[in-house]
């Protein structure tokens, strides 16, 4: 039985495609309490109500969600179309946390091809940027980024990863 898609081999990425990823995640306390102690960071505003209401003048709602968890959700958001099929993350930059999170704000995520070639080492793979986005529930812009994978071919591994059939099908379309 298959346990990846069919359908986001590297041979299916077209530069300029654009996906809107289906799920969405609503952030709770747990998530980011959770993570925020987990990595040791020692920011305040993330787990201190008292100095969250002080800080500023307490111009922030709630406790604010860390920046890397708004950005491992929304990349995770992403995972089942753009990396269900990778290797490994060659990299992740130009990241951009644009506004804040905070707990219940539920998260969308969006993606965009930019970049699809040839691995030099992996004939068995190839490489593929794309720039993903994510949103909250008005629509604004929390966080971006723009990361690049090393996706297996469809051609050296569907039939391993149990899409033989499919395979077949496709060749005898």
């Amino acid at each position: 039985m298959p346990i990846t898609s069919s359908d986001n081999y590297f041979e299916d990425f077209r530069v300029g495609a654009i996906y809107d990823h289906p799920r969405a995640r609503t952030i709770d306390n747990a998530d980011n309490l959770w993570i925020t102690h987990l990595t040791l960071n020692t920011a305040q505003v993330h787990f201190n109500l008292d100095y969250r209401q002080q800080m500023m003048g307490g111009i922030f709602a709630e406790r604010l969600v860390m920046g890397a968890v708004t950005l491992a959700l929304v990349v995770g958001l992403t995972s089942e179309d753009m990396s269900e099929n990778a290797f490994m993350d060659l990299g992740m930059d130009e990241i951009k946390l644009s506004t804040p999170v905070y707990r219940d704000d539920t998260l969308y995520a969006s993606s965009e091809v930019l970049e699809v070639r040839d691995s030099e080492e992996r004939p068995d793979a190839g490489i593929v940027a794309y720039r993903f986005t994510g949103r909250n529930s008005d629509g604004a812009v929390v966080v971006q980024g723009k990361r690049t994978l090393l996706v297996k071919r469809r051609s050296h591994w569907a039939v391993a990863d149990g899409h033989g059939k499919e395979l077949a099908d496709e060749r005898n379309a």
